[in-house]
């Protein structure tokens, strides 16, 4: 293994990356010594039609060649020729570990192939990567293959299940099936809630010098909490108050300060990306992507903009830290910067070697860069660089004033809030908190008399918790330990592409088909849906990582249990049959509903000796004039729409049914970031 600092690399040397862009930006750092290539992700993974796994073995994978791959894999043999050595850059976490172990094993067993790891694609860090390569890490490798073989095992046997009792097609996963089951408990705790009835009562006051107003509202009746549950009751307090005086009995101040927020980590920018931006997780990832890996930008050295995008650390490399507190001085002045480095607190099981996401050069404002970048790259690139710049500033302060004012035995309460010191908020989430600060009380004195305006009734209604959102659900995964930064985008894009769920107004949907999945997979398989259960595996992943378990133990304790289960469930699950009332019009013999690749449809009942199917209509009108057909729900890449059952003489198609618009409410939701 060399060592950092070692002797410069001969000429000659193949690079291997996942990504042509990567492969490009690369080359452009390194030179032209360096034949820098792409392996467009895996070239060697589990067989796609078999198993692929040897249970009796010890769970042995056999691996084979991605269909469509061997090209690529010619390739790399004939440029590796004459070569005096190869270098495997591929991204710095399990799966990149796993792609270049494969890689070399399959490729260039024998031959002299070392791994270079880094976490940004910057002329320094390459250099220094490439000047300091190590060996693969084998404990990284053991614990991908062992998400691999876990979860190749759970799709395998589970998906020809749902196949026998729902539809041929659907596919279960180890981690997406309880990230459905968040969804769908979710969406029944929201039908099952009822609604409480609640009334608030506000009094609008004024001082008796300035005539300045504000409000207070009524938070306790002879120190006894509120709780006014009906207008009859809300009208009585009212009537009760009226002509009673009102006089401030206390005055508190108090300074709070808020701190900023950690530097991006994979979960909180999807969260972020999503409150701020409205885009998906998959969005999100995809152009946090080509940040990463290079954006063209003109006459200055190529590079990528952002670090690895995938991470689970707040962490910041020292020379990062550097450049970040000396543009704090310089833009902002010496009260804007801690007198130490701003440190924050690493996760369990987190990569310490791992950085957050920040920009790679502070030099590289969002301004500056603006020309060369799509709208929505601008828009993430802001994003993550103010972030940055913000989690290494002072804390904001505030003046809290709260006012007690008594009117005989009712106590009103009013408050206030002033910033003294904007801190962080100069350059982050500044705008949102502005709003929240409007809230401004008068000077008020202890024992002063104020004059009643009006008293003010409002009728509220508890709420249902509210549904998933891209950013609520990647947060609820990380508190419950489900998944890691990899995972979060392709859980929930594999969840919208199978019809699971839908997203409607940014916020998930169990669609009935999602609703049996999961009620079958609970049924037949309830540890494999427990969210416990699958978090400790998850922190097993972990100890394989780490090198305190070993990959056999942590399948076999799996295995077993799980073995039970589907035994089971074979032996047990019958297809469900849904009947509709109708009749075939072709052979008389019962119409059921089945799903497909397009959704859910009719199916004659004597299938395959009738073939007979149709489209379900939806008893909404075609709204085209002189048409008189009725709208169908039709599926395609872009996502489910509603079509006219005339098509192709009616062309109409509609998102929604023209019928529901007034009919939506929109989702309320806060997600921190």
């Amino acid at each position: 293994m060399k060592k950092k600092g070692s002797s410069v690399i001969k000429k000659g040397s193949l690079v291997i990356v996942e990504s042509p862009t990567k492969a490009k930006t690369i080359s452009q750092i390194l030179g032209g010594n360096f034949s820098v290539v792409s392996s467009y992700g895996h070239l060697i993974d589990l067989p796609k039609k078999e198993l692929g796994v040897d249970i009796e073995k010890g769970f042995l994978p056999s691996y084979v060649v991605v269909s469509g791959r061997e090209k690529i894999i010619t390739a790399l043999k004939k440029e590796s020729k004459n070569k005096s050595n190869i270098y495997v850059a591929t991204d710095p976490d399990r799966e990149g570990e796993a792609i270049g172990w494969q890689i070399k094993m399959r490729l260039f067993k024998g031959q002299n192939v070392l791994r270079v790891v880094f976490h940004e694609i910057t002329p320094s860090a390459i250099k220094e990567a490439f000047g300091s390569p190590r060996e693969f890490d084998l404990n990284m490798i053991e614990a991908q293959a062992s998400r691999r073989i876990l979860d190749r095992i759970v799709g395998y046997f589970l998906s020809p299940l749902l196949w026998k009792k729902i539809a041929r097609g659907l596919s279960a996963g180890r981690v997406q099936s309880v990230a459905l089951k968040l969804i769908v408990e979710r969406e029944r705790l929201i039908n099952s809630f009822i609604p409480q009835e609640y009334w608030e009562i506000e009094a609008e006051l004024s001082k008796k010098d300035t005539g300045v107003s504000f409000l207070a509202k009524l938070e306790k009746i002879e120190d006894n909490k509120i709780e006014i549950k009906n207008k009859l009751q809300a009208d009585g307090i009212v009537t009760d108050i009226n002509n009673k005086l009102f006089i401030v009995s206390e005055i508190k101040k108090a300074e709070r300060k808020r701190y900023p927020y950690p530097p991006f980590i994979t979960s909180t920018l999807q969260q972020d990306a999503f409150n701020k931006l409205r885009f998906n997780a998959n969005k999100t990832m995809i152009i946090a992507q080509q940040l990463y890996e290079g954006i063209d930008i003109g006459k200055e050295s190529p590079g990528g903009l952002i670090t690895y995008m995938r991470t689970d650390s707040p962490n910041v490399a020292p020379e990062a830290l550097k450049e970040v507190r000396s543009l704090i001085l310089k833009k902002f002045g010496k009260d804007y910067l801690p007198q130490k480095p701003n440190v924050y607190k690493l996760k369990k099981h987190a990569q310490a070697a791992h950085e957050a996401i920040r920009p790679t050069l502070i030099s590289h404002s969002p301004e500056s860069l603006k020309e060369f970048l799509t709208g929505d790259q601008y828009k993430l690139y802001e994003l993550i660089y103010r972030r940055f710049i913000a989690s290494q500033m002072t804390p904001a302060r505030y003046l809290v004033t709260i006012a007690n004012i008594m009117a005989e035995k009712y106590l009103f309460t009013a408050s206030g809030t002033v910033t003294v010191f904007d801190g962080f908020m100069a350059i982050y989430n500044k705008d949102n908190e502005e709003e929240k600060e409007k809230k401004i009380l008068p000077a008020l004195a202890k024992d002063e008399i104020l004059d009643l305006i009006k008293l003010i009734t409002s009728q509220h209604f508890t709420k249902p918790p509210a549904r998933f959102s891209d950013s609520s659900l990647v947060k609820a995964l990380e508190e419950d330990g489900i998944g890691r930064p990899s995972t979060y985008a392709p859980i929930i894009y594999t969840l919208v592409l199978r019809d699971y769920a839908r997203r409607i107004k940014g916020y998930f949907h169990p669609t009935e088909l999602g609703f049996k999945v999961c009620e079958m997979l609970v049924e037949y398989f309830p540890k494999v849906m427990d969210v416990k259960f699958t978090a400790l595996m998850e922190e097993k992943l972990d100890e394989i990582e780490e090198g305190r378990l070993q990959r056999l133990k942590v399948l076999e304790d799996f295995y077993a249990p799980f073995k039970a289960c589907l035994d089971f469930a074979q032996k047990n699950i019958k297809k469900e049959v849904i009947e509709t009332g109708q009749m075939c019009d072709k052979c008389g013999a019962p119409m059921i509903i089945k799903w497909g690749r397009k959704g859910k449809f009719l199916s004659c009942s004597a299938y395959p000796k009738c073939k007979n199917a149709k489209s379900i209509t939806t008893g909404v009108k075609c709204p085209q004039p002189e048409c008189g057909g009725e709208l169908i729900e039709r599926r395609s890449k872009r996502g489910f729409f509603y079509g006219c059952s005339n098509y192709p003489k009616c062309n109409f198609i509609s998102k929604d049914l023209p019928q529901e618009e007034d009919k939506k409410t929109a989702e309320t939701e806060t997600d921190n970031g």
